[in-house]
Protein backbone atom coordinates (compact mmCIF):
# COMPACT_ATOMS: atom_id res chain seq x y z
CA UNK A 1 0.00 0.00 0.00
CA UNK A 2 2.84 2.40 1.27
CA UNK A 3 4.70 1.44 -2.41
CA UNK A 4 1.31 2.31 -4.46
CA UNK A 5 1.63 5.87 -2.79
CA UNK A 6 4.88 6.15 -3.75
CA UNK A 7 4.40 5.26 -6.94
CA UNK A 8 1.53 7.81 -7.73
CA UNK A 9 2.39 10.25 -5.33
CA UNK A 10 5.64 11.38 -6.33
CA UNK A 11 5.03 11.95 -10.05
CA UNK A 12 1.68 13.63 -8.92
CA UNK A 13 3.30 16.32 -7.11
CA UNK A 14 5.96 16.61 -9.41
CA UNK A 15 3.47 17.23 -11.80
CA UNK A 16 1.56 19.72 -9.92
CA UNK A 17 4.85 21.74 -8.97
CA UNK A 18 5.24 22.32 -12.80
CA UNK A 19 1.70 22.94 -13.79
CA UNK A 20 2.01 25.68 -11.09
CA UNK A 21 5.40 27.09 -12.15
CA UNK A 22 4.07 26.96 -15.58
CA UNK A 23 0.37 28.66 -14.84
CA UNK A 24 2.37 31.46 -12.87
CA UNK A 25 4.56 32.62 -16.00
CA UNK A 26 1.22 33.02 -18.28
CA UNK A 27 0.06 36.55 -19.06
CA UNK A 28 3.86 37.71 -18.94
CA UNK A 29 6.01 38.64 -21.96
CA UNK A 30 8.45 35.87 -22.66
CA UNK A 31 10.57 38.32 -24.48
CA UNK A 32 10.84 40.52 -21.58
CA UNK A 33 14.71 40.32 -20.47
CA UNK A 34 15.32 41.64 -17.02
CA UNK A 35 18.45 44.11 -17.22
CA UNK A 36 20.59 44.50 -13.97
CA UNK A 37 21.71 47.84 -15.60
CA UNK A 38 18.71 49.83 -16.03
CA UNK A 39 18.75 53.40 -13.67
CA UNK A 40 23.55 52.40 -13.15
CA UNK A 41 26.57 53.99 -15.01
CA UNK A 42 26.87 52.14 -18.45
CA UNK A 43 30.03 49.82 -17.53
CA UNK A 44 33.60 50.65 -17.49
CA UNK A 45 35.71 49.79 -20.85
CA UNK A 46 38.58 50.75 -22.71
CA UNK A 47 38.22 49.39 -26.12
CA UNK A 48 39.61 50.30 -29.82
CA UNK A 49 37.13 52.22 -32.32
CA UNK A 50 36.36 49.87 -35.02
CA UNK A 51 36.98 52.04 -37.89
CA UNK A 52 40.48 53.96 -36.52
CA UNK A 53 41.58 51.67 -33.19
CA UNK A 54 41.32 55.08 -30.99
CA UNK A 55 40.96 54.30 -27.39
CA UNK A 56 37.71 54.80 -26.36
CA UNK A 57 36.54 55.15 -22.85
CA UNK A 58 32.59 56.06 -21.62
CA UNK A 59 33.68 59.50 -21.44
CA UNK A 60 33.47 59.21 -25.34
CA UNK A 61 29.51 58.33 -25.08
CA UNK A 62 29.02 60.63 -22.24
CA UNK A 63 27.18 63.98 -22.75
CA UNK A 64 23.66 63.20 -24.66
CA UNK A 65 21.19 60.82 -25.03
CA UNK A 66 22.31 58.52 -27.22
CA UNK A 67 20.93 55.27 -28.77
CA UNK A 68 23.50 52.42 -28.58
CA UNK A 69 23.54 49.25 -30.67
CA UNK A 70 25.00 45.94 -29.74
CA UNK A 71 25.22 44.05 -33.70
CA UNK A 72 27.32 42.03 -35.44
CA UNK A 73 27.89 41.08 -39.10
CA UNK A 74 26.94 37.43 -38.43
CA UNK A 75 24.02 38.14 -36.94
CA UNK A 76 21.35 38.00 -39.38
CA UNK A 77 18.87 39.87 -37.21
CA UNK A 78 21.33 42.65 -37.18
CA UNK A 79 20.86 43.04 -41.53
CA UNK A 80 17.06 42.76 -40.88
CA UNK A 81 17.20 46.17 -38.47
CA UNK A 82 20.08 48.31 -40.11
CA UNK A 83 17.77 50.19 -42.84
CA UNK A 84 16.09 51.22 -39.61
CA UNK A 85 19.04 52.29 -37.49
CA UNK A 86 20.13 54.40 -40.77
CA UNK A 87 16.62 56.76 -40.92
CA UNK A 88 17.54 57.43 -36.90
CA UNK A 89 20.91 58.53 -37.90
CA UNK A 90 19.77 60.42 -41.31
CA UNK A 91 17.35 62.13 -38.71
CA UNK A 92 20.24 63.60 -36.69
CA UNK A 93 19.58 60.58 -33.69
CA UNK A 94 23.11 59.85 -31.96
CA UNK A 95 23.77 56.01 -32.21
CA UNK A 96 26.69 53.90 -30.74
CA UNK A 97 27.62 50.70 -32.24
CA UNK A 98 28.62 47.93 -30.13
CA UNK A 99 30.17 45.34 -32.72
CA UNK A 100 30.05 42.20 -30.74
CA UNK A 101 32.40 39.09 -31.03
CA UNK A 102 32.76 40.33 -34.55
CA UNK A 103 36.12 39.93 -36.49
CA UNK A 104 37.30 43.91 -37.69
CA UNK A 105 37.19 43.11 -41.38
CA UNK A 106 33.73 42.00 -41.63
CA UNK A 107 32.35 44.33 -39.73
CA UNK A 108 33.70 46.77 -41.74
CA UNK A 109 32.89 45.24 -44.93
CA UNK A 110 29.68 45.22 -43.06
CA UNK A 111 29.40 48.81 -42.80
CA UNK A 112 30.77 49.74 -45.98
CA UNK A 113 27.80 47.53 -47.81
CA UNK A 114 24.58 48.37 -46.07
CA UNK A 115 26.14 52.26 -44.69
CA UNK A 116 27.39 52.95 -41.10
CA UNK A 117 24.78 54.62 -38.82
CA UNK A 118 27.21 54.64 -35.82
CA UNK A 119 28.71 57.77 -34.64
CA UNK A 120 31.13 55.85 -33.32
CA UNK A 121 31.57 52.28 -32.91
CA UNK A 122 33.39 50.03 -30.24
CA UNK A 123 34.76 47.26 -31.16
CA UNK A 124 34.37 44.47 -28.28
CA UNK A 125 35.95 41.40 -29.65
CA UNK A 126 35.89 39.60 -26.80
CA UNK A 127 32.27 39.96 -25.48
CA UNK A 128 33.41 41.22 -22.40
CA UNK A 129 31.71 44.81 -22.42
CA UNK A 130 28.61 43.16 -23.67
CA UNK A 131 28.99 40.42 -20.60
CA UNK A 132 29.10 43.76 -18.41
CA UNK A 133 26.18 45.27 -20.18
CA UNK A 134 23.61 41.90 -19.68
CA UNK A 135 23.88 41.46 -23.54
CA UNK A 136 22.27 38.18 -24.15
CA UNK A 137 23.01 38.16 -27.86
CA UNK A 138 22.73 40.71 -30.79
CA UNK A 139 20.71 42.49 -31.98
CA UNK A 140 20.02 44.21 -28.48
CA UNK A 141 19.47 48.16 -28.37
CA UNK A 142 19.69 50.47 -25.21
CA UNK A 143 19.01 53.94 -24.23
CA UNK A 144 21.70 56.09 -22.15
CA UNK A 145 21.02 59.55 -20.71
CA UNK A 146 23.58 61.95 -20.51
CA UNK A 147 25.75 60.48 -17.98
CA UNK A 148 25.87 57.49 -19.35
CA UNK A 149 23.00 55.96 -17.13
CA UNK A 150 21.18 53.11 -19.16
CA UNK A 151 17.66 54.13 -19.21
CA UNK A 152 16.24 51.80 -21.41
CA UNK A 153 17.02 48.59 -22.92
CA UNK A 154 15.26 46.74 -25.80
CA UNK A 155 15.89 42.75 -26.93
CA UNK A 156 15.47 41.66 -30.49
CA UNK A 157 14.64 43.06 -33.87
CA UNK A 158 14.38 46.72 -33.73
CA UNK A 159 11.89 48.67 -35.90
CA UNK A 160 9.97 51.47 -36.85
CA UNK A 161 7.35 50.31 -34.48
CA UNK A 162 9.40 49.44 -31.77
CA UNK A 163 11.07 53.32 -32.26
CA UNK A 164 7.72 54.85 -32.60
CA UNK A 165 5.99 53.12 -29.17
CA UNK A 166 8.80 51.90 -26.61
CA UNK A 167 12.17 53.96 -27.55
CA UNK A 168 11.08 57.64 -29.09
CA UNK A 169 8.80 58.38 -25.95
CA UNK A 170 11.86 57.46 -23.63
CA UNK A 171 14.38 59.31 -25.73
CA UNK A 172 12.43 62.57 -25.94
CA UNK A 173 11.86 62.61 -22.46
CA UNK A 174 15.91 62.20 -21.93
CA UNK A 175 16.35 64.99 -24.37
CA UNK A 176 13.98 67.28 -22.84
CA UNK A 177 15.55 66.51 -19.88
CA UNK A 178 12.76 64.94 -17.88
CA UNK A 179 12.45 62.43 -15.27
CA UNK A 180 12.33 59.63 -18.10
CA UNK A 181 8.63 58.36 -16.86
CA UNK A 182 8.38 56.43 -20.40
CA UNK A 183 11.30 54.88 -19.93
CA UNK A 184 10.36 52.37 -16.89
Amino acid sequence: MKMRILLWGIPLVVFLGLAALLMSRLGSDPTALPSARLGKPFPPFHLNALLDEKMLTVADITGKPTVVNVWASWCPSCKEEHPELMKLADAGIPIVGINYKDAAQDAEQYLEQRGNPYGLVIADVDGNLGLDLGVYGAPETYLIDETAHVRYRYVGVFDEKVWQTQLAPCYNELVAGGEAKSCQ
